[in-house]
């Protein structure tokens, strides 16, 4: 039934005039409590006057905004994002001014730096006026969604669907065979252990004066599971890091991805997960190998990833960050979200208060005296707000984006909850709130999708874990290169740099810095030391001497003073000059001797540049006989992996174990026990990869306490084995098909791709006559979402269809 012309355009005057209204009230109330703002002339008005003056600037700075706002941003979507939105409330205030200019007899009278507060607080006033009446009137989403049908059956996307007329009465399907298959959501949660997130989903201990128990720190997704979600566990590869499990999940093969960052003799380049070039490379090896575009081939969105998955609907994706073009470029999802001015001032205020929220939590961390701790300044706030606020409300604005144009499935990784993890630790409060927060978000998510022209399941899941515990460096006083150049008979510097996060966010924001590259890094290492790519820990010692001293048998493990920082070798320092080596000269890096060290959480990689091949056991001991006992036998060290001539793969361990992987013998106790059932599966499958370091090396796990000691500057690690990292989840409707038949684990990313493909091609067969699951409480269900669900509409930018506020309510 359409809606008759003249209630349509009634109900929209109506909307108009509210918020008028509501920003005239704003507006008043702003001039009575700031000095440097009036509504009325020198001489005094009456307040029918005043309130006619206040009407008028109201009005004229909502037409700017309507007019001039979404120009503007166009003209500057090549300024990097951090720059935008710091322009927010510079071009917000500007409008005001040019509002109250239009005033006549000059009655509007305001200050520059004032206007700023003024249009950010009317600004926020406005869209939360206009969203909650968005929100209750149902007849809008029908009509916006009507216009979204219309325009994608014009483009061919849905071929002989009709065009959407709004959202079926219960029990009805939804009209045409393409929008009565439900779509599904994959929302990847970065980081988030599976034992962690079991224990965010139940009700916390009762406080002192409190005699309820506290509710979970996740309740939208304590409420799913259970009920309408069954939550599984799956295990890892050795690999315990996004750049492996994603390209495994969404490309069906991460074969040969070693570490987070590796070298390849063969081609002389230091390969680094999040960096574009490496990204887009190892996603064009993945779907070589796999014979298919990706799990998002048919009607995909990919959202926030390091891999496209196959799809053609991108945004903030890291493998394409590197082109260009209009289709194709990963920033175009900034304009689509920031557009809006009031979704920029929201985002640019909570990124504000989580840059000040950082600094103060990291302050306390410090008086406290707490350990284990690593240092959090620099520009590392700003990473943070940038992971916490503004990719993560970009992303649930585009997911949002796709629900309501019916996308057939979409992949979105937030990871908000790795960023702060890696610095704060793992079960840190300071995660607490970012858990909170990602729980709302899934929850606007889950209400939005009420809206869209077809149904739609959820299916939440992480890549990996995190497991915490002290720095090796901070441990044991000296870093993994200190030790392997002991063990090679080479002198050991006394004072280690620090090696920065190889974390996902840092990459993004480079990306949103129109920085998808590091270029110009500077390396510890001296000269003729292959270039260390971003937050690279890689260095490669001179020449060595013709006569070496003999190595320790036992490596050093004290302490240096208090007063002298340790971490692990950087990329960066300024005492050294900038490398003239680049990727493009593999030959004359091979010609100098020396090992290549790099850190991957708690797993270390140790290559010999000058042979074109993989060392052997019985070469490495020829080079360096001490270096492998060296390694072995320190207590930070859990274990060696290494090729032999005579046995294959090698797993070395202390006190002269080790763990024959192609036969099963073992000499003395296996090195790979402490790290449960499985391990040997894992580093075998690695071992088989063309570019597996020379030496692999996991650090120790206890596992009393469930510590692991990376070889970065993280205090919450994942990369290797040991402890949650290696324990992922799936929180997945239970209307599907289970992950495994028999209720084994499931193990390995290509085999959770295998379980996504069938659950999509299980949504295509269950078409006909398919009603959609809300996941919902039966309560969220019958009251409508206000506050909750903030949705905007948008029909611009890179999603072409109706855009939603992500709002943070943290502030």
């Amino acid at each position: 039934m359409q809606w008759p012309r003249w209630k349509t355009v009634g109900g929209t005057l109506l909307r108009v005039t509210v918020v008028w209204a509501v920003s005239t009230l704003t507006m008043l109330a702003l001039a009575g409590i700031l000095p440097d703002f009036r509504l009325q002339s020198a001489d005094g008005d009456s307040t029918t006057r005043i309130a006619v003056t206040a009407a008028s600037g109201a009005g004229a700075f909502g037409v700017l905004s309507a007019l001039v706002w979404p120009a503007l941003v166009r003209a500057l979507l090549l300024v990097p994002a951090f720059v935008l939105g710091l322009l927010v409330f510079f071009l917000n205030g500007s409008l005001l001014l040019v509002a109250l200019s239009l005033i006549p007899d000059g009655r509007g009278q305001v200050e520059p730096e004032t206007a700023v507060v003024v249009a950010a607080v009317m600004s926020a006033a406005s869209s939360a006026t206009s969203t909650a009446l968005a929100v209750r009137d149902d007849g809008a989403y029908r009509r916006r969604l009507a216009r979204l049908a219309y325009r994608r059956h014009r483009r061919g996307g849905l071929p002989g669907a009709p065009p959407w007329r709004g959202r079926p009465a219960a029990g009805r399907a939804h009209p045409g065979t393409p929008d009565t298959a439900p779509g599904t959501v994959f929302l990847q949660l970065d980081g988030v252990g599976h034992d962690l997130l079991r224990a965010a989903l139940r009700e916390r201990p009762a406080t002192r004066g409190r005699a309820r128990p506290r509710p979970p720190l996740m309740e939208t997704l304590a409420a799913w599971e259970g009920t309408t979600h069954t939550l599984t566990r799956w295990r890892t590869d050795w690999s315990s890091q996004t750049g492996a499990s994603q390209l495994g999940i969404l490309h069906g093969s991460n074969e040969d991805v070693p570490a987070f960052r590796w070298y390849e003799k063969d081609t002389g380049e230091l390969m680094i997960s999040n960096r574009p070039t490496s990204a887009a490379e190892l996603q064009r090896r993945a779907a070589a190998r796999a014979g298919h575009p990706g799990l998002l081939a048919e009607d995909g969105a990919s959202r926030g990833n390091l891999f496209t998955g196959g799809a053609d609907q991108l945004a903030l994706v890291l493998s394409v960050a590197g082109r260009r073009g209009r289709h194709n470029r990963s920033r175009a999802g900034y304009f689509a979200y920031f557009s809006d001015p009031a979704n920029a001032t929201r985002t640019a205020g909570s990124f504000v208060a989580e840059v000040c929220r950082e600094i103060g939590q990291s302050t306390r961390a410090k008086l406290r005296r707490e350990r284990p701790r690593v240092r959090r300044g620099g520009l590392y706030p700003f990473i943070r707000a940038f992971a916490t606020v503004v990719e993560r409300d970009v992303v649930v604005a585009a997911v949002i984006g796709d629900m309501l144009a019916g996308r057939g499935a979409v992949y979105a990784d937030l990871v908000a909850y790795d960023e702060v993890a890696h610095h704060s630790g793992p079960y840190s409060r300071d995660t607490h709130q970012v858990l909170r927060r990602l729980d709302r978000s899934i929850k606007l998510i889950a209400k939005a999708a009420r809206h869209a022209p077809r149904p739609y399941r959820f299916v939440l899941l992480s890549d990996h874990g995190q497991t915490p515990g002290e720095t090796f460096a901070a441990q044991y006083g000296l870093t993994l290169e200190d030790l392997v150049r002991a063990g090679c008979g080479l002198p050991v510097p006394r004072r280690a740099g620090r090696t920065r996060s190889g974390a996902e966010a840092r990459a993004a924001a480079r990306v949103a810095l129109h920085r998808p590259e590091e270029t110009h890094e500077r390396e510890q290492a001296p000269a003729g030391a292959p270039p260390a790519g971003p937050d690279a820990t890689a260095t490669t010692p001179g020449p060595r001497p013709p006569a070496p001293t003999p190595a320790p048998t036992t490596a050093p493990t004290a302490k240096p003073p208090a007063a002298e920082p340790v971490a692990t070798l950087p990329a960066t320092d300024p005492a050294e000059p900038p490398s003239a080596t680049t990727p493009a000269e593999p030959q004359r890096r091979r010609g100098r001797p020396g090992p290549l060290v790099l850190g991957s959480g708690n797993l270390g990689l140790i290559s010999f540049p000058d042979v074109p091949h993989r060392l052997t056991r019985e070469e490495i001991d020829r080079r360096h006989p001490a270096l492998l006992h060296t390694l072995a036998e320190h207590p930070g060290i859990g274990f060696l992996l290494v090729r032999s001539a005579r046995h294959g793969p090698v797993v070395l361990g202390a006190h002269g174990s080790e763990h024959h992987l192609a036969t099963g013998h073992v000499v003395g106790a296996s090195p790979l026990t402490p790290f449960g059932p499985g391990a040997a599966e894992a580093v075998l499958r690695t071992d088989g990869f063309p570019h597996v370091a020379d030496i692999m090396v996991n650090s120790a796990y206890d596992p009393r306490t469930g510590e692991v000691h990376a070889f970065e500057e993280q205090i919450g690690s994942h990369g290797g084995l040991g402890g949650d990292q290696s324990h992922a989840f799936l929180l997945w409707p239970s209307e599907l098909s289970p992950p495994t038949a028999d209720g084994t684990e499931l193990v390995g990313a290509e085999r959770v791709h295998q379980v996504l493909r069938r659950w999509l091609a299980e949504a295509e067969r269950s078409a006909s006559g398919h009603r959609s699951a809300d996941p919902l409480p039966a309560a969220e269900r019958l009251a409508e979402p206000v506050d909750e669900s903030p949705i905007t509409p948008r029909v611009t930018g890179a999603f072409s269809t109706t855009e939603p506020v992500a709002q943070d309510k943290s502030r």
